[in-house]
């Protein structure tokens, strides 16, 4: 059973939505940061990328990062830019990007469900990036930014949901610059809150689709509030943190690409050669792009030229549900034993390029000279996710890459 809770949501006023609405943190990289928050003192990355106000020179990590976070929050409250709601609430959160639309309830979810596995997770996390969002959180006293969860979709939960949406207006309808649609509803009637929290009870795992570093960092922090706190009662908001819940099949997973600085000392047609002893590769005529159609497919780009492949029956195990990923059918049979990359979280041979960028970026960071070859591969699907996380195993790294990121700024829980 999974637990969800209303909580009254610190959030823009309407008019200012738009332009404190920020991408989240982990997307893009300070310098980022700087250029899209340049002229916009209502953009939400002055918390969540602070060091953006600071010398570029200092530690990203350094604690007058996190103090100025907390300042930066602080002063957006002051100034009457950001406002908490009177009662608890949910929200409704809706993307639209292009055709495709998902709609999402934006609850607190409890501590506990992380750490008795009801809430379920498919990826590691690094323990300077947990601490980062540790301090992030105790700094400011709050979620700064939701957890994106997914869960078996109900039918009972979307009627409810769309049926609000087509009822009620939305407190928040606007097109951002990366012309995805963001619009959020409240729902204050606590009859349906209640009524969505015993839907959801009936619910027995939700899984980490994005955010396993802010899921572990909220946990963590609710873990050590609990035991600093003599009068602990279980009540405190802290218990709880910010989420998401999308149905499984709203979502949109995108292809996690890769790209190889060198080719281990190899020649083109050497490395081919071996390429054909696990896969089946031919070149794809007209120099057009080998955009994988289904599982095991792949595409390869070298010397301006796409190759189709596909991953030769026998030489993985399509029963274990980590062996079967794409990811790791690459990782185990062309990265690791022809390209040397053992492990893809610290080599820096090795990139990774989000589906977002399409095909075209591939072929320019080889064009460039900056990379030797491309690997286009076919997106992860929910049920692989659901499979590895039941299965308590983990996915390779850069596996999944989920569009449309959600939009920081637009809700935020307090933990006191």
């Amino acid at each position: 059973m999974v637990k969800i809770k209303a909580f009254k949501g610190l959030r823009p006023q309407p008019e200012l939505a738009v332009r404190i609405a920020s991408l989240p943190y982990d997307v893009i990289d300070s310098n980022e940061a700087r250029q899209l928050a340049a002229g916009n003192p209502y953009s939400y990355l002055h918390v969540v990328k602070s060091e953006i106000d600071l010398a570029p020179e200092v530690d990203h990590y350094a604690e007058k990062v996190y103090l100025k976070a907390a300042e930066n929050l602080q002063q957006m409250c002051a100034r009457g830019w950001l406002g908490q709601d009177n009662q608890p609430s949910f929200y409704i959160y809706r993307q639209r990007m292009d055709q495709h639309v998902q709609t999402g309830l934006v609850v607190t979810a409890h501590i506990r469900d992380y750490l008795d596995q009801k809430i379920r997770i498919h990826e590691l996390t690094r323990a300077k990036k947990e601490q980062d969002r540790i301090n992030h959180v105790r700094y400011t006293q709050a979620n700064t930014e939701p957890v994106f969860l997914t869960y078996p979709a109900r039918k009972e939960i979307d009627t409810i949901i769309d049926d609000f949406c087509t009822s009620q207006p939305p407190v928040y309808d606007f097109l951002a610059d990366d012309k995805i649609q963001h619009t959020v509803w409240i729902i204050a009637d606590q009859t349906l809150i209640h009524k969505l929290t015993i839907l959801f009870e009936q619910i027995p795992y939700a899984y980490v689709a994005d955010g396993h570093h802010r899921t572990k960092s909220a946990v963590m922090v609710g873990e050590q509030l609990r035991q600093e706190n003599v009068k602990h009662t279980g009540s405190e908001e802290y218990n709880w943190f910010l989420a998401v819940y999308f149905p499984h099949d709203q979502l949109q997973i995108l292809p996690y690409n890769r790209v190889v600085k060198d080719l281990n000392g190899l020649t083109s047609a050497e490395f081919l050669h071996k390429v054909a002893e696990k896969f089946k590769i031919q070149p794809v005529a007209d120099r057009r792009p080998a955009e994988p159609q289904r599982k095991h497919q792949f595409g390869l780009y070298l010397d301006h030229k796409w190759y189709a492949m596909e991953a030769r029956t026998g030489t993985f195990n399509d029963n274990d549900p980590e062996a079967a990923l794409d990811v790791a059918i690459l990782q185990t049979n062309l990265l690791a034993p022809i390209l040397n990359i053992g492990d893809p979280r610290t080599d820096e041979r090795i990139d990774f390029v989000g589906g977002i960028r399409g095909l075209a970026e591939l072929e320019r960071r080889v064009n460039s000279g900056e990379m030797a070859i491309a690997f286009a591969l076919y997106p992860t699907q929910i049920d692989q996710l659901f499979a590895i996380a039941d299965a308590g195993k983990i996915m390779p790294p850069k596996s999944t890459w989920f569009e449309p990121k959600l939009r920081s700024g637009l809700l935020i829980h307090l933990l006191k």
